[in-house]
């Protein structure tokens, strides 16, 4: 067993956001998003793997593949499926999220 603690020693970057990979192994991928006040994660998806998102703090925007965004905060759950697009994107606040896979990249 091993424990995480989601919102201890956060790392950010000042151009980017972060995504640090917590856990990456054959049967899942956990990432930790930080993101600073407008930053964004651009449109992607996962193909082969539904994405599960809880946002750990702050406030943001999160698009599905409609494009349209929508704001969430903490302990809120979105749910993505195989190949669905998405974006996210931090308000005025830091934005913390973390996103789990059923697959790790091939």
């Amino acid at each position: 067993m091993k424990a995480y603690s989601l919102l201890e020693n956060l790392e950010f970057h000042d151009k980017n956001p972060y995504a640090e990979p917590l856990l990456v192994n054959e049967n899942s991928r956990i990432l930790r998003f930080t993101l600073r006040p407008g930053q964004e994660v651009r449109e992607h998806d996962a193909p082969h793997s539904p994405v599960h998102i809880i946002v750990l703090k702050g406030t943001g925007k999160i698009a599905g593949p409609d494009g349209i965004e929508q704001e969430y905060g903490p302990n809120e759950l979105l749910t993505f499926e195989p190949g669905e697009k998405h974006t996210a994107r931090a308000l005025d606040e830091d934005f913390v999220f973390i996103a789990f896979l059923h697959e790790a990249p091939r």
